[in-house]
């Protein structure tokens, strides 16, 4: 089975969830490819440094643009993408066109916690993930 191809992102307050998300999560992650926005890459390679990810742009940089380009291109089969709902979010504009790209282009996308490890416990490994 073909490893499965994760986009993670973390906009503004939400990059701590994120990074504490992929360090419960690291066993399956460990089985991706990862890729990530340059901040949350970044947080996340601090957290969890055996974890191997490819860092892209910070976010509001070009960093959303560049995942959205590899979701179009069908190079991701998953993103999870925690927005912080409660800062103003000046790249809004780039959160929408990402989000719809996922939905034109049928992956899993969550926009939370709960969410996520939902998804993972439809692939299949993360409920051993979670408990370990």
């Amino acid at each position: 089975m073909a490893r499965q191809r994760v986009a993670l992102i973390a906009h503004d307050q939400k990059k701590d969830d994120m990074a504490a998300f992929a360090q419960d999560h690291r066993a399956f992650l460990a089985n991706c490819e990862l890729v990530a926005t340059g901040t949350t890459g970044g947080r996340i390679a601090e957290t969890c440094p055996e974890l191997d990810l490819r860092r892209l742009k910070s976010g509001p940089l070009g960093g959303d643009q560049q995942i959205g380009a590899l979701i179009a291109e069908g190079t991701i089969d998953m993103l999870v993408f925690f927005v912080d709902p409660l800062t103003a979010m000046p790249h809004d504009v780039d959160v929408k066109a990402l989000m719809r790209l996922a939905i034109v282009h049928d992956i899993p996308m969550a926009l939370n916690r709960a969410t996520a490890e939902m998804v993972l416990v439809q692939s299949g490994a993360g409920r051993a993930a979670s408990n370990e």
